[in-house]
């Protein structure tokens, strides 16, 4: 049974997440606070820590950093920060997954899930390296990756494919290609509903429809079945979604060889 740890000072969300992740038949217990954290890993190490950012005591940069050194724990950090700039600085200090809240709890359970199985095999927790970012004006830009830095997913926009920083590739249809290249090309900022159905369609969204909402819902069961990994495609609330994870291109990719 996989041992969680839930670190949030809204009480109400700490007390129903961590209900329901005991219900996944997960072992969980519920921190307030850094310090809190700091006792429950004294007493026994966690397979899995989810993390919010805004702390009382100390932010959640800081927790992780501390972590990161101390426990091979992997780290989701659950925040109300949906800056692209604070996803970098996340994942460089250790964190393996960033979700943006409001997040469904499905999309914890299934993210705690894919990292567990990915230490049962033996990698461990694998700290995902982000491309570097140049800022031009206030705008965060990749530029070229380093091949040590080669542990993102790569969107295959020749073959059509999606392949996961560990697991083997996913081939992609039309559908699904169109509307993940329209998410990596500027990862972690969100694309509109609007925008998507425009792409895919033709058409001017409708509020109605949940066709994008079930493209979306099958594509990441069709990633997780074969490849092991959750596909980082955040839902932003009033907006539409967002390609949350590091990310590179093939063309990058092979540029940076």
């Amino acid at each position: 049974m996989a041992r969680v740890i839930v670190v949030e000072d809204e009480s109400d969300l700490r007390d129903d997440l961590v209900e329901y992740l005991d219900r996944c038949g997960f072992d969980v217990r519920g921190a307030s606070r850094g310090a809190e954290l700091d006792r429950l890993l004294e007493e026994c190490q966690a397979d899995v820590i989810v993390l919010d950012i805004n702390l009382p005591d100390e932010d959640g940069f800081s927790v992780a950093r501390r972590v990161r050194a101390r426990s091979p724990a992997a780290i989701i950090m659950l925040t109300a920060r949906s800056g692209l700039i604070d996803r970098v600085i996340g994942l460089e200090l250790g964190a393996d997954v960033y979700l943006v809240k409001p997040v469904d709890f499905r999309e914890v359970e299934a993210q705690i899930k894919a990292l567990v199985r990915r230490m049962q095999k033996g990698a461990g927790p694998q700290v995902t390296a982000e491309p570097s970012f140049a800022v031009v004006g206030a705008v965060a830009v990749p530029v070229a990756l380093s091949p040590d830095a080669r542990k993102a997913w790569v969107f295959d926009d020749i073959e059509w494919r999606i392949q996961p920083p560990t697991g083997g590739a996913v081939p992609l249809t039309a559908t699904e290609y169109k509307f993940l290249s329209l998410l990596v090309t500027a990862p972690g900022e969100p694309v509109s509903r609007q925008d998507i159905s425009v792409a895919l369609t033709g058409r001017d969204w409708d509020p109605y429809s949940r066709s994008i909402d079930s493209l979306v819902r099958r594509l990441r069961i069709k990633v997780e079945e074969r490849s092991g990994c959750a596909l980082p495609v955040q839902a932003v609330h009033g907006v539409g979604y967002a390609f949350v994870g590091p990310v590179v291109t093939s063309a990058v990719e092979d540029g940076a060889s």
